[in-house]
């Protein structure tokens, strides 16, 4: 392998164009190709100055990647990602890794069969916010997490619904698009997640889908975290208002997490630690120290990080099997929220391989 690693993005969406400029202007990678059907798709692969395929087969085919990022949509994960272990080819998923956490071991355990890196794109977990409040955590500047509370909050205006009438339907609201990403930067923080209360209220809008819900994640930790998640609430309250992340979303200065210990409190993204002068106890004095962290774009870290993997000087951080945790607790949600029940989570990554067809495209 050359000092370059060359790494091909399938599907040219918001998330995939920005995957692709971030590979043209990295050093050490290169971006090697496009898969994109669309023709206006093409037309902007294209101005890249890469070669453009039609389809995944057409990329495998034609060799000249040593890793692909699959930024497609979420039903087509499975079998185009099978595609790339079939062929030995490193693979970057975006998440959710796959629909369901049953379809996600399919891969988990391609993989691992086959040896051949599989990661999923949670890419919070490279911010620098996370890092260091990760590190502080594990440090044990707050003490023991005793509890979590997140809140994902915003209002998605009704021409994002209009664009894409299936955003509507049910299986499609705030908690199977959304709250994977915060599932998962909890888990990040607090470990395995072994039980699940839930509760959803149906869209106000008429949808087919909740549009409000909030979950109980209990840890087997003995932490306990409390995350509310809603696309029609106005609210300064959510990771990408917060997090400034993304700068199609306005930046607030406020947090949207508040991890609680047992010897300080710590909130993101703005970094501050209270604690108590000497001991924790509410009636002395209680301070604030606000961390450091580095600012770069967490893509751009997470694609320095896919290369390393690419060439073996790393392992993954946010593996295939990560992704399916998370996924996982995803679905717990959904069902306790639909039955009214506490779920144990069930942990299927532990069972036997999964078998599966040979995929086609």
């Amino acid at each position: 392998m050359s000092d370059i690693t060359r790494i091909a993005v399938v599907g040219l969406g918001l998330i995939g164009k920005r995957h692709a400029n971030i590979l043209c202007r990295t050093p050490g990678v290169e971006l090697s190709g496009v898969v994109e059907q669309s023709e206006g798709g093409q037309q902007e692969a294209r101005l890249l100055g890469v070669p453009v395929f039609a389809s995944l087969d057409e990329l495998l085919s034609n060799g000249g990647s040593d890793g692909i990022i699959l930024a497609t949509p979420t039903p087509l994960h499975v079998d185009q990602g099978l595609a790339c272990i079939a062929n030995e080819c490193p693979v970057l998923i975006e998440k959710p890794i796959a629909v369901t956490a049953g379809e996600a071991k399919l891969l988990t355990d391609a993989a691992a069969a086959a040896g051949v890196p599989l990661l999923v794109g949670h890419h919070r977990r490279y911010n620098g916010m996370v890092r260091s409040a990760k590190q502080a955590i594990d440090d044990g500047m707050i003490g023991s997490v005793r509890s979590v509370q997140a809140t994902c909050w915003f209002y998605k205006p009704d021409h994002y619904f209009d664009l894409a009438p299936w955003r509507t339907q049910k299986g499609a609201g705030p908690i199977s698009v959304n709250l994977v990403h915060d599932v998962d930067l909890l888990r990040h923080f607090c470990g395995e997640v072994t039980e699940v209360r839930a509760i959803a209220v149906p869209s106000i809008r008429g949808f087919e889908n909740e549009d409000l819900a909030t979950a109980i994640l209990s840890f087997a930790s003995g932490a306990i975290a409390s995350i509310s998640v809603s696309d029609s609430i106005v609210a300064p309250w959510s990771w990408e208002l917060t997090a400034r992340e993304n700068p199609a979303y306005p930046a607030t200065n406020e947090s949207c997490y508040l991890i609680g210990g047992s010897q300080g409190g710590l909130s993101l993204p703005d970094l501050r630690v209270w604690r108590h002068a000497s001991k924790p106890d509410w009636w002395t004095p209680i301070s604030a120290t606000t961390l450091t962290c580095s600012i770069e774009d967490p893509l751009a870290v997470q694609v320095r990080h896919f290369s390393d993997v690419i060439s073996g000087r790393a392992a993954p951080l946010v593996s295939g099997l990560e992704g399916l945790k998370s996924l996982e607790i995803v679905e717990a949600v959904t069902t306790a929220a639909s039955s009214g029940k506490s779920v144990r989570v069930a942990n299927i990554y532990d069972a036997q391989p999964t078998k599966h067809a040979t995929a086609s495209l």
